[in-house]
C-alpha cells in the first residue's frame, strides 16, 4: 500500500463527487436557503438533528447560525436537537431511541419553523420520526441526505426540499453535507444581510 497515493484518491474521489453534486443539487440548495431564510423573516427558528457524524452536522450548522458565519450580524434562531444529553437519555429510557428527535420537534416546534434532518442514507428511523412530527406541527422539511434519499424521500411534502447527494459512499456524502451547510449559511445570511 502507498499511503500518499491512497490519500490522494480520497482526494480525488471527494473532488469528483463535488463537482457531481454541484450540477445535480445547487437548485436545491438554493431552495433550501430560502425555505430557511423565509422562516427566520417570519419569527420562525430552525431545528436540526442527526445521528454520529450527522449529529455534528447539525450542530455545526446551528453554531454558525447562533453566533456568526462570516459576516458580522445578531445572532439567528436555530437549535441542534442533538445537544440535550439528559433530554436524550430520559426520551430514550422512558419511551424509544427511535423518539428522541420527534419529541422535541413536537415540544418546541412551531408552524413557522423549519427542521433540517440530515441522514447519510436517509434510513434513520429518529429522523423519520422526527419530520413526521414537522409536519404534524406544520412546518417545513429540509432533508439532507444521500444515497438513494431512503424512506426520507418518501414521506416529505409539498413545500419540503430534499438535498440528496449523489454518492454511495457516506464519508463523500458527509464531505459535501458540510459544504451544503456552508452554502445554507452563506445563503441565509446574504438574504437577511444582503450579499457585499
Amino acid at each position: 500500500m502507498d499511503p500518499v497515493a491512497r490519500v490522494r484518491d480520497h482526494f480525488e474521489e471527494s473532488i469528483a463527487t463535488k463537482e457531481t453534486a454541484a450540477e445535480q443539487i445547487a437548485e436545491s440548495i438554493a431552495a433550501a436557503g430560502r425555505v430557511m431564510s423565509d422562516a427566520i423573516l417570519d419569527d420562525g427558528k430552525i431545528l436540526s438533528c442527526g445521528n454520529g457524524g450527522s449529529a455534528a452536522d447539525s450542530q455545526h450548522f446551528s453554531s454558525e447560525l447562533l453566533n456568526r458565519f462570516e459576516m458580522e450580524r445578531p445572532g439567528l434562531p436555530a437549535l441542534a436537537l442533538t445537544t440535550d444529553s439528559s433530554t436524550l437519555t430520559s426520551i430514550s429510557n422512558d419511551y424509544a431511541y427511535e423518539e428522541i428527535f420527534s419529541k422535541q420537534v413536537r415540544a418546541l416546534g412551531k408552524e413557522q419553523d423549519v427542521l433540517l434532518g440530515i441522514s447519510t442514507s436517509g434510513n434513520s428511523e429518529n429522523i423519520i420520526r422526527a419530520i413526521t412530527a414537522a409536519h404534524e406541527r406544520g412546518m417545513r422539511v429540509v432533508a439532507l441526505c444521500g444515497r438513494d434519499g431512503g424512506r426520507m424521500a418518501d414521506i416529505l411534502e409539498s413545500g419540503d426540499v430534499e438535498i440528496r447527494v449523489p454518492a454511495t459512499r457516506t464519508a463523500r456524502i458527509q464531505e459535501v453535507h458540510l459544504l451544503v451547510i456552508h452554502c445554507l449559511c452563506d445563503l441565509i445570511d446574504a438574504t437577511l444581510l444582503g450579499d457585499s
